[in-house]
């Protein structure tokens, strides 16, 4: 059993190699042409369009989606199609950009002189760029590959890896180029969890007024118990007269102190965390992220406080997770 567990880890690491060494080797082949793609692409005032057949196009609809979601208009284009009826989301102006392995994929050839003829620049990503096809585009990014990782050297293994990383090049080239920020890249996901990251903010999602669990130092460690489960959100907020913030009382705090006693009527001050991890109203998700995930200091719950130590709420973690 050991050794056929070592033979499928030898054909793992094979493909790792294989796939490796063709996107090392295609680093250098797109060096002249690179440059003049994100140009191109740059000096458009139409949309990308991606298209390919087969692996090459699942390729392309991956490409396309990354590109559309970090500031590059783009479309997907199914080449099939293309040819009954869907050429007409090409306009003047676009760039359209053609993936595949062989360089001579039919559907790609029917199509070039109606998008020469509407006035699209292309550019094509291919594994053989010795192709008439190939010589009649406006540019090429050599994406050739020695062999592919599949065993039987015939499934798109290391040729679809070589397109896909050099479309996140490109992607990645205009992300600069455009000066994209995360505020920018939250826009276009507004329902993911990266977007409500990037877009909502402590204040947003922290539990307030009516909802916020509140004691007093003085308080005796049964009410802060009786307050936590009357909210349920595995800590109470320990405040002054005037709501300053005090401390933090959580679950595990109280469960750590009755290891090593028995009293229930141990002040709240003498359980309670002091100066504890606060966040700010304004904060974006993300950075309640960082302060929560800390590996030095890890928490699931924070107490929210303005400048003048106001209490304000408490966020969870669960509320950045499934807020």
């Amino acid at each position: 059993m050991q050794s056929k567990i070592n033979s499928y880890l030898d054909s793992a690491n094979e493909v790792f190699d294989l796939e490796i060494d063709a996107l090392q080797k295609a680093k250098q082949q797109i060096a002249t042409t690179f440059q003049k793609a994100v140009e191109l692409i740059l000096s458009s005032k139409g949309k990308i369009v991606i298209t390919g057949v087969g692996k090459s196009g699942i390729i392309a609809h991956k490409i396309s989606a990354t590109l559309a979601s970090t500031g590059t208009p783009s479309v997907f284009l199914n080449a099939s199609e293309a040819l009954h009826g869907d050429l007409g989301m090409v306009s003047k102006g676009d760039i359209v950009i053609m993936l595949s392995k062989s360089g001579t994929t039919i559907e790609l050839v029917k199509m070039l002189p109606t998008l020469h003829k509407v006035g699209a620049k292309t550019i094509g990503i291919f594994s053989n760029i010795e192709t008439r096809l190939a010589k009649n585009l406006d540019l090429l990014l050599d994406a050739t590959v020695e062999r592919e990782a599949c065993p039987l050297n015939l499934a798109p293994m290391s040729s679809t890896t070589v397109s896909l990383v050099i479309g996140d090049a490109l992607a990645a080239a205009l992300i600069k180029a455009r000066d994209f920020k995360d505020k920018d890249f939250a826009v276009f996901h507004p329902a993911g969890q990266l977007g409500r990251n990037l877009l909502l903010t402590a204040a947003d999602v922290m539990h307030n007024n009516e909802n916020l669990p509140i004691v007093s130092a003085q308080n005796s460690l049964k009410e802060v118990v009786i307050v936590m489960t009357k909210y349920n959100l595995g800590a109470v907020c320990v405040c002054d007269e005037t709501n300053k913030l005090e401390g933090i009382i959580t679950d595990g705090d109280v469960r750590r102190f009755l290891t090593h006693s028995d009293t229930l009527t141990a002040k709240a001050e003498e359980i309670m965390t002091k100066n504890p991890i606060s966040l700010n109203p304004t904060m974006r998700l993300s950075e309640v992220l960082n302060v929560m995930e800390n590996k030095k200091r890890q928490i699931y719950v924070a107490p929210v406080i303005d400048e003048q130590n106001n209490c304000l709420g408490i966020v969870r973690m669960h509320d950045i997770l499934g807020h």
